[in-house]
């Protein structure tokens, strides 16, 4: 089990490296309006949602190896803890912020982005709050 933890911790980590940076790479592209500066930020984004891509994979996959093994093969009182229902129910967000941030890449690509720097400086925030959140639940079991 040492193991399957490493690798989801590391794949999380990893993960959300992309998380943080992909939306501080829109703030710079909301705000340069020179088509130079826009190839290179389309690359650089271009670049890190693939490896968001990849390692999303495999922080599902490792994460579900490892609920695997700690709840006993999937033994149904383990998924009764309202902490992991609040937990995954977070993981699913992340996700589907995942999802967003590659939206927000092809409406860059296509021009047809609306949103303003400012916007994109608070949107960058939102993970950090859910990361948060989900470190408490796992590490406390508060509920």
């Amino acid at each position: 089990m040492f193991w399957v933890k490493t690798f989801h911790v590391f794949f999380v980590i990893s993960w959300f490296a992309g998380i943080f940076y992909l939306p501080r790479l829109f703030v710079n592209h909301a705000s340069q309006k020179n088509s130079v500066h826009h190839q290179l930020l389309l690359g650089m984004e271009h670049r890190l949602i693939k490896m968001m891509d990849f390692t999303l994979v495999f922080v599902l996959i490792s994460g579900t190896y490892l609920l695997y093994i700690v709840s006993n093969g999937f033994d149904h009182s383990y998924f009764q803890a309202a902490w992991f229902h609040a937990k995954l129910t977070l993981v699913v967000l992340l996700i589907l912020y995942h999802f967003w941030c590659k939206k927000i890449h092809q409406n860059f690509k296509n021009n047809s982005e609306t949103h303003s720097h400012r916007w994109f400086r608070w949107f960058n925030e939102m993970p950090v709050f859910v990361l948060l959140a989900i470190l408490y639940l796992v590490l406390a079991k508060p509920f």
